[in-house]
This record gives C-alpha cells, structure tokens and sequence, in this order.
C-alpha cells in the first residue's frame, strides 16, 4: 500500500539552498561513478551519421545523367582478436576500443571475489587506457541465462565493480568517469543453449573511447 504524502511549500530561498548545495555535492564526486539504467553495452547503438555532406553537383562525381547520390553513412570498421584459449577478447572499432573477459579466469563459480590471475589480466586492460588516453570507462558485467535473472543482474554488477576497483588502483586518475553495470543474461554473444555458449556470455567488458585527448 503506498502511503499518503501531504504537499509542503518549500520557502523560495530554502529551495534555492538545498539546489546550490545539491550541485556543488555532485561537482565533487570523483571518480564519477554511473549506476544502473537505461545505457547499453557498445556495438548496440545506432551507427554514426556521416559527418559531411557531398555536393551532387560536383563535376569530379561524374554521374551519369538523371543519376542520384544515395544517403550517406559511415561504415563502422571492426577488428576482433581473441586468443586461443577463448578467455580474453579484443575488439577495435572507429571510436572504441572493448576488452571481454571471460567470468572463469577473474572468479569462482558464481562468486565476485577476483582470483590471482586477475589482477594481471586487468593491468593489461589499464596500460591500453593509458596508451589511449581514455577518460570515460565502461565496465560492463554479464552471465548466462542459468539462474534467476535477479540473481544474474546481482552478480553481473559485483563482477563488474571488481573489475573497475582494480582498474582505480591501477590508473590512479580522479578525471577517469566510469560507467559499471550489471546486465544479467541480456545481451548474450553467443547461444545459451549450449555451454561452450553459456561460457562465452559469462564475461565482463571494458571498452573506452580510441585516441581520447
């Protein structure tokens, strides 16, 4: 039953206190940290739109007559590398750069708590941010369909803040705003039917802006 709330009047120069202290309480938040809601993981946003216009009048075009031009867009180039074992994944796009990093080789079945060869696969991931100059990082967890989803998005989102915790220690930079969220078995890369693909989308992901200035 949601209970009765009784409007009050808020004296205007008491608004205006508690709005200026709201604002200046948030300027001082670092690292920013994003909780979760309505973002999804890269690679499932509308491409880019191209960025120039052609004039159809160009004489260089040279098309023939009554011909038109069709709509521009920008073709998004993607390069995978994924190393034999199938544990560690690098996809290099136009604008990001994204890491994914299969549950097994940072924790325990079912569990959040990082093992040892974690720390160094991760510090891996945190020299790239520097070569890249990132400042915006998005630490995205996700499991299989196994489970309730509620279960799956509670440990999606431990997973993910393990991850991002050890990437704080590692880079040291209060500019770095990071994106984590728990995603639960949304979003799979491969089927679940099976648990070669179950496996697959047990995984956590950090991608992060190429060439950021």
């Amino acid at each position: 039953m949601t209970p009765t709330m009784t409007a009050t009047r808020t004296p205007p120069r008491l608004a205006l206190a508690i709005t200026v202290a709201s604002l200046m309480a948030a300027l001082t938040l670092t690292p920013a940290m994003a909780d979760d809601g309505p973002s999804v993981p890269p690679g499932t946003e509308p491409s880019a739109t191209a960025p120039v216009e052609v004039d159809p009048n160009d004489p260089d075009l040279k098309l023939p007559e009554g011909a038109t031009l069709a709509e521009p867009k920008v073709l998004d180039i993607k390069q995978v590398v994924e190393d034999q074992s199938g544990d560690e994944r690098r996809e290099d796009t136009n604008a990001d750069v994204k890491f994914a990093l299969q549950a097994e080789v940072l924790f325990g079945k079912d569990s959040a708590k990082l093992n040892g060869e974690a720390r160094a696969r991760i510090s891996a991931i945190a020299a790239e941010i520097k070569n890249q100059h990132a400042t915006r990082i998005r630490v995205f967890g996700f499991t299989d369909n196994l489970g309730s989803y509620a279960h799956g998005r509670t440990l999606s989102r431990q997973r993910a803040n393990a991850v991002q915790d050890v990437l704080d220690e590692e880079l040291k930079d209060s500019g770095i705003t990071y994106e984590v969220r728990g995603y639960s078995e949304d979003y799979p890369i491969a089927s679940n039917a099976t648990e070669a693909g179950r496996k697959k989308n047990r995984r956590v992901e950090v991608s992060f802006p190429r060439g950021e200035n």
